[in-house]
């Protein structure tokens, strides 16, 4: 009963983190007329606000000795602080200038970079569907870039930006909080002094826009951070694969508010393109889902075989020292387990 009611509050997290940042195309016009990189210096500062009362308020900061210590580590957190402020100053950018939908394929088509990344880079293996679902996003990559009348530039550099950040947290094998705190705290001081020149230059929004919009502003280090927490609690809660699918809901919402609300346009040929990305995510999907109740099964067979040899002897034993009234009379062939 405890195992379902973590599975269930798991599923709830995780329904909340991906409904959060598919909805987040909501958020980012009300801070108009802030720019996108003015809003990406607001996001790092802030960010680092709130991760930084969560972790003295759960007393988690003895890591961040042992990062000072390991340069190769500190090395991979400037490049993943890097990458990750050109996704979120992309993704701003492209929400706030009627970009929603170029968006939204971006995360996408985003596993299916990632597993590219994992060939190209970790030398790893495909499955023969796994090669089939990138065969057709090439295929959906070729067919939107006409029907924009030029490559999805939006699209690629955010799943690209994406996927690499993920292998760089990978890498870095660090907690999400901790990891989110170290990358802030590396753009706080760049975000911090590029606001200063803002203000210092008359170009701020900050004050000029009245109390609402600077709370609005301060308000994106939660917009950050508290997806983040939900997503961390749903991962611990719930299976990978449950994660997996899951992640999809995010670019499905935004999809949707690029249609339906911001009413951006939608030809015969994003159609088709969008349709070849689905059906290479449905592939995968159905890839994974098959692979994960594989990967269960044997384990459960290895738990079983594991079990026999210990019950062997223990039966064994028992016969030995308590003959039962039925065993054979001498010189009966005694009967022989397994071999």
């Amino acid at each position: 009963m405890k195992a379902q009611n973590e599975q269930r509050a798991g599923l709830l997290y995780g329904f909340g983190a991906y409904g959060m940042w598919g909805l987040v195309p909501l958020f980012w016009p009300l801070l108009k007329p802030s720019g996108a990189i003015e809003i990406l210096a607001h996001r790092m500062v802030w960010s680092l606000a709130v991760v930084g009362v969560a972790l003295i308020a759960l007393r988690r900061w003895s890591w961040m000795a042992e990062l000072l210590r390991q340069p190769r580590k500190l090395a991979l957190t400037a490049l993943a602080a890097t990458v990750i402020s050109v996704n979120w100053g992309l993704y701003i950018w492209s929400v706030n200038n009627g970009h929603v939908v170029e968006a939204s394929l971006g995360y996408f088509i985003n596993p299916l970079v990632t597993i590219a990344l994992g060939v190209l880079v970790l030398g790893e293996r495909l499955r023969r569907p796994q090669w089939a679902a990138v065969g057709i996003s090439f295929a959906a990559v070729l067919v939107l870039a006409i029907g924009y009348g030029r490559p999805p530039w939006i699209s690629l550099a955010l799943a690209s930006s994406f996927a690499t950040y993920g292998l760089i947290k990978k890498k870095l094998g660090m907690g999400g909080l901790e990891s989110l705190t170290a990358e802030t705290a590396m753009l706080f001081l760049p975000a911090l002094g590029y606001l200063l020149w803002l203000a210092a230059e008359g170009r701020s929004t900050f004050a000029a826009q009245g109390l609402g919009h600077s709370a609005l502003l301060a308000s994106t280090g939660l917009v950050t951070a508290i997806p983040l927490v939900c997503f961390g609690a749903a991962a611990i809660r719930v299976p990978l694969s449950t994660l997996g699918l899951l992640q999809y809901l995010a670019p499905v919402f935004q999809f949707g508010l690029g249609v339906l609300y911001f009413h951006e346009a939608m030809p015969p040929e994003r159609w088709a393109g969008f349709s070849l990305v689905w059906a290479a995510l449905v592939l995968l999907s159905w890839d994974a889902l098959r692979s994960s109740r594989r990967s269960r099964a044997r384990l459960a067979q290895a738990a079983v075989n594991a079990a026999a040899p210990a019950a062997a002897p223990a039966a064994s034993a028992t016969g030995s020292a308590a003959p039962s009234a039925d065993a054979p009379a001498a010189g009966a062939a005694p009967t022989r387990g397994p071999a």
